[in-house]
């Protein structure tokens, strides 16, 4: 009897004769399978649903409190070695007794020349590179750059400094258009998994006009009021190590004579070139090295591990399957969009007034007056001001954009009237809260402008394929006014502040003459993306997609505009023409022929 219940388990029948009634499940199992294979009582799908798309929302926004704090991180790093060396290296015995005759100072220029100088050419490999790596591990990669910077300060040489400094400068626009990008895609899939049961969302098809502005406001100003601690935590390096090593303002500015606006040259002329009293000891600089590298390689694991990635697989296939041909061109092409010509003036004066405030007014006007002590003071109320200050930016949920937009050049326009006409007195502690005033007003400004013109894009490029080539402009702008700075630094003080109320005064004007374009309902020509490529089979790429062509609703897209990728704002409601336009082909060939019957 085993011997037929073995056999009829495994399909043969012993002695060739089936068993009649062989029981292959008793009843218990039986109940257990019903069980198993049966449906559930206690399960709720649509509470299974609810559940799985907040645990969706909640990763997203660590996902972006993880990307602003491992920003953060970087540039604080970043910032504060760069202080730190530059000080270091400025001051004449470190160099004679640390270094002897090796030119520390020249290596320093040639260091700047390469942070300042290698930028200008981002715009031709910043959306390719961007495009090959993906989003997330494009920035993962970048601060991995940074944290590269950090490593050869431990052997302060020509091949190690200027090299790595190079490099940082090729890697800031790629770093900073992978930002952008992420916090946009991030607040666009936010509303993806907040309006699931949509039925636009359950169909894959394309956000609404204007659906996802508000998670873009949000996250952008969670991003910036996270990102300016940087200007906190890059003076730790003076507050806990340098500090302790340099002389008072009496010894610094024995010889400073001018201060502010009578500045005939330079930052700071006459300054002491011996600013240090003691020098600090070899181990101490390695423990204060080490320290920031430990805090650059929190930041890359911070990326690494909890930023999740701004796009599916298969659309980060879509995105790098239009060609790279067409990625290479496609930022200079959106450069015909009168929007981002109208608001060039206004990239190049957020570069120009950060660096003029970290500068030019944190040296030639705070230094120069209350000491080189006092520079972490200033530099940290300008970056808690616009830490705090970036949350303003929440006001455009209810207040029309412009408001915001045109405060921060507003607001630096009267400032940079007032510091024409104020020279401080050199060695005077009394004009402390002046200047500290004016470094959160001018923090402030900052903050205003950072924030408005991040979500000003945001919202003007809700398509997923063109966001990296307009956020790679935008930095690209704000990379070559960095430039200019670099090169006017030996102007007097009152050219520099005319440079700087000029590009605010321009960026106004010219955001203005763009809203009233907006108003006049002028559309804005768009570079078409080509469709993603998968198949190479016979005659299908012989009709090639034109990237240079404007953009336009696909044929039989809904009246809702599912399909516009020009969403801007509420108030641009452009109508495009309905149908896509097609290329006329010659008739007679074969190939041709069967393009147009499929």
């Amino acid at each position: 009897m085993a011997q037929y219940h073995d056999a009829s388990i495994n399909g043969v029948a012993a002695d060739g004769e089936m068993p009649q009634d062989t029981a292959v499940l008793d009843e218990d199992n039986a109940q257990q399978l019903d069980e198993f294979l049966g449906d559930n009582e206690d399960y709720n799908e649509e509470a299974e649903e609810k559940r799985y798309y907040r645990r969706k929302r909640l990763l997203t926004v660590k996902s972006v409190i993880s990307a602003s704090l491992g920003a953060a991180l970087t540039y604080g790093v970043y910032l504060g070695l760069l202080e730190m060396q530059l000080i270091l290296h400025y001051d004449e015995t470190y160099r004679e007794v640390k270094y002897g005759n090796m030119g520390l100072q020249d290596i320093d220029n040639k260091m700047l020349m390469g942070i300042n100088v290698t930028p200008i050419a981002a715009l031709l490999y910043t959306p390719v590179l961007i495009r090959y790596f993906g989003t997330k591990w494009m920035l993962f990669l970048s601060s991995g750059i940074y944290a590269l910077f950090v490593s050869t300060n431990y052997w302060e040489r020509y091949y190690t400094l200027v090299p790595s400094a190079t490099v940082i400068g090729a890697m800031i626009v790629p770093f900073w258009a992978s930002i952008g990008n992420y916090i946009t895609r991030m607040a666009q899939r936010y509303y993806e998994f907040t309006n699931y049961k949509e039925d636009n969302m359950r169909e894959k098809q394309k956000l609404p006009r204007g659906a996802s502005h508000k998670y873009i406001i949000i996250f952008q100003s969670i991003f910036f009021s996270i990102f300016h601690l940087c200007f906190i935590l890059s003076q730790l390096p003076m507050y806990a190590f340098l500090s302790k090593f340099i002389y008072g303002y009496n010894h610094t500015l024995c010889d400073v004579k001018q201060c502010g606006a009578s500045i005939p040259h330079g930052l700071i002329p006459g300054f002491n070139v011996t600013v240090l009293h003691t020098l600090p000891s070899s181990v101490n600089l390695i423990y204060m090295e080490s320290s920031l590298m430990l805090i650059a390689l929190l930041s890359m694991l911070v990326i690494l591990i909890l930023c999740g990635s701004a796009y599916r697989p298969t659309e980060e296939i879509d995105l790098r399957s239009i060609g790279w041909g067409n990625i290479f061109q496609l930022p200079f092409k959106h450069a015909r969009d009168y929007r981002l010509r109208c608001l060039a003036p206004y990239f190049l004066y957020t570069g120009f007034e950060v660096l003029f405030a970290c500068t030019g007014f944190a040296l030639g006007y705070g230094v120069c007056s209350i000491g080189l002590e006092n520079l972490p003071y200033i530099l940290t109320a300008y970056g808690l001001s616009a830490c705090i200050f970036s949350s303003l930016a929440l006001s455009l949920l209810c207040l029309p954009r412009h408001f915001l937009l045109l405060a921060g050049p507003l607001l630096h326009s009267c400032l940079l009237i007032g510091l024409f006409f104020w020279s401080p007195t050199p060695r005077d502690l009394s004009q402390g809260p002046q200047l500290y005033l004016v470094a959160v007003l001018w923090g402030i400004g900052s903050a205003l402008n950072k924030t408005s013109v991040s979500i000003l894009i945001g919202m003007f490029y809700e398509d997923k394929g063109r966001q990296d080539f307009v956020f790679t402009i935008y930095h690209w702008l704000q990379a070559l006014a960095i430039f200019i700075v670099y090169l006017w630094s030996e102007l007097p003080m009152m050219a520099k502040l005319g440079l700087v109320l000029a590009s605010a005064l321009i960026s106004i004007l010219s955001y203005l003459w763009m809203e009233h374009k907006i108003r006049l309902k002028v559309q804005p020509r768009l570079p078409k993306i080509p469709s993603p490529r998968h198949k190479v089979k016979g005659y299908r790429y012989l009709e090639e997609e034109n990237s240079d062509e404007s953009e336009s609703e696909e044929e039989g897209n809904d009246s809702d505009g599912d399909g516009d990728e020009n969403s801007a704002s509420e108030e641009e409601d452009y109508r495009e023409q309905p149908l896509q336009r097609r290329r006329t082909h010659k008739q007679g060939s074969c190939y041709e022929q069967a393009v147009e019957e499929e």
